[in-house]
């Protein structure tokens, strides 16, 4: 377990209100950053250069300029402008939270960020949100690579779990592995009690300062430290949430590891084990959702050793996996990372061996990269188990994509080919026909069905099918369809009707199709 170190911000309520309207009255926005940044300069920035930035920010004394020269580029700033960026909360006050130190003498006594404060703005199931958030300085501020107990900021697995969570109502919401809070941020907003556990104390200094900003107090979102599961054992929550330290690193001297990303456990054990443990602390019909990688080894296919451990779970599941590295490409990714490149000869091939002998030790030829969704039964029988590969374009938010894909699993379950057939289906919005014909044909060889919105799929449909779907306006029903199409075609019903049916259940499950509301 980690131990608290004295470099955290504090929370003062009465000095976080005072940053909360400093923050508010200086309109720090990521709308008005990047207006004040303009393109090239926030492109820039999201790549890694701060030069541009630099510059845009250099002169005048807009108090979005200083803040973001301040919090974001680490960069010293005259107290004195620092305190007209917060007249309330002002320069002592800043320090007192821990936000800022002295960073030299003489002069306007310039001051140095101390954390990393920045406006964030993301759109989820529940629309778009805007917080502040609070976490250690990059390697961009510091110059320098990571500590092992680095406090990361928002990064896209961060947005990429927050878009893919379903956020119904719920009552209670475990964010597991919190980090600085975004997950806690999030699950606020539908959820009744949120708690936010974290191996690091560190961590959960961060976050208890960004919630803070948001308004949100321990009755709203309880902080607990402990390793995975431990700090909840006992508890139940109708969603988990985890964006967990999954990356695969070398256990081996000289290997550093950082808290924020890596689980101290051989392989991929960490995912392994939460997938397999996390229904003990799902209530029924209880969710979870995380970010994963897992091993893909010689002779196997991703979906057989994950699909082990979802057997193992006793959960409905629903796994998509989004990518996948070699183990070269994936060693070189969490080098550069953890502030280590190429140009730090030694230890960049020490390095990048070490991970190369680690996953060549298990015949690793492939590492994955997914979102896994669980699902504790109502009746206590799994029933879905769904992995499959999707690595194109999607389109976020997925957590409505999930949520109606786990509906529409249960209503489907249940309905007789009869059942079915008796309902008045509609297409969805986002579905759009192509037709790819011969020069001079008449008939169309391929009619493709593409979905505009989720994951963007696109199904290749057959004459009867593609007529199926054209004709579910909600007017008539599956049944009466497939009668009008039978007739058309001059082939028996029962023919047309096991042609689209199982078809229309697909389509169903995968949102082109709806049923009725």
């Amino acid at each position: 377990m980690s131990t608290a170190s004295p470099d955290v911000p504090v929370v003062d309520p009465a000095l976080v209100a005072d940053l909360r309207a400093d923050l508010d009255a200086a309109a720090y926005t990521v709308e008005r950053v990047e207006e004040l940044l303009g393109p090239v300069a926030s492109a820039a920035l999201h790549r890694g250069e701060a030069l541009p930035a630099e510059r845009a920010t250099r002169t005048g004394d807009d108090p979005v300029a200083v803040l973001v020269r301040c919090f974001v580029l680490g960069e010293p700033v005259a107290a004195s402008a620092l305190g007209r960026a917060l007249p309330r909360t002002g320069v002592d006050g800043a320090t007192r939270l821990g936000l800022v130190e002295a960073a030299g003498s003489g002069g306007d006594d310039p001051v140095r960020a101390r954390v990393d404060l920045r406006p964030y703005a993301a759109v989820d199931g529940t629309g778009e949100a805007t917080w502040w958030v609070a976490s250690d300085l990059g390697e961009l501020a510091t110059g320098r690579a990571l500590r092992t107990d680095h406090v990361l900021g928002v990064g896209g697995a961060s947005v990429t779990l927050a878009q893919a969570t379903v956020r119904d109502p719920r009552a209670r919401v475990l964010d597991l592995g919190t980090g600085c809070g975004v997950q806690a941020l999030h699950a606020s907003r539908h959820a009744a009690h949120v708690v936010a556990t974290d191996l690091s104390a560190r961590a959960l200094a961060f976050a208890r300062l960004t919630t803070a900003l948001a308004g949100l107090g321990e009755d709203r979102v309880e902080m607990r430290q402990g390793s995975l599961l431990e700090p909840v054992a006992g508890d139940r929550f109708d969603l988990v949430v985890s964006n967990p330290p999954f990356v695969i690193t070398p256990r081996v001297p000289g290997v550093p590891a950082y808290e924020y990303r890596d689980g101290r456990r051989a392989g991929d054990d960490l995912v392994r084990d939460l997938v397999t443990g996390v229904g003990d602390v799902l209530a029924l019909g209880g969710v979870a959702q995380m970010l994963a990688n897992w091993e893909v080894r010689r002779g196997e296919q991703w979906d057989e050793r994950v699909g082990s451990w979802v057997a193992a779970s006793g959960l409905d599941a629903w796994v998509v996996q989004r990518d996948e590295q070699d183990p070269a490409e994936y060693a070189e990714t969490w080098i550069r990372d953890g502030g280590t490149t190429p140009a730090d000869r030694d230890a960049w091939r020490t390095l990048y061996g070490a991970w190369l002998d680690d996953l060549a030790s298990r015949d690793v030829e492939r590492i994955g990269f997914g979102i896994v969704t669980l699902r504790r039964p109502a009746d206590g029988v799994a029933t879905l188990r769904r992995l499959e590969e999707r690595t194109g374009p999607v389109q976020q938010p997925l957590g409505p994509t999930f949520a109606a894909g786990l509906a529409a699993h249960d209503v489907l379950r249940t309905l007789s080919d009869a059942d079915l057939a008796a309902l008045r289906m509609t297409v969805a919005a986002d579905v759009t026909e192509e037709r790819y014909l011969e020069p001079g044909a008449v008939d169309p060889n391929v009619v493709l069905l593409r979905q505009g919105g989720g994951f963007g799929r696109t199904v290749r449909a057959g004459t009867a099918l593609a007529a199926f779907v054209g004709a579910c306006d909600g007017e008539l029903t599956a049944g009466q369809v497939v009668g009008a199409l039978a007739a058309l075609l001059d082939v028996p019903v029962a023919d047309v009707a096991a042609d689209v049916l199982p078809s229309a259940r697909g389509l169903l499950a995968d949102g082109l199709l709806h049923l009725p509301t």
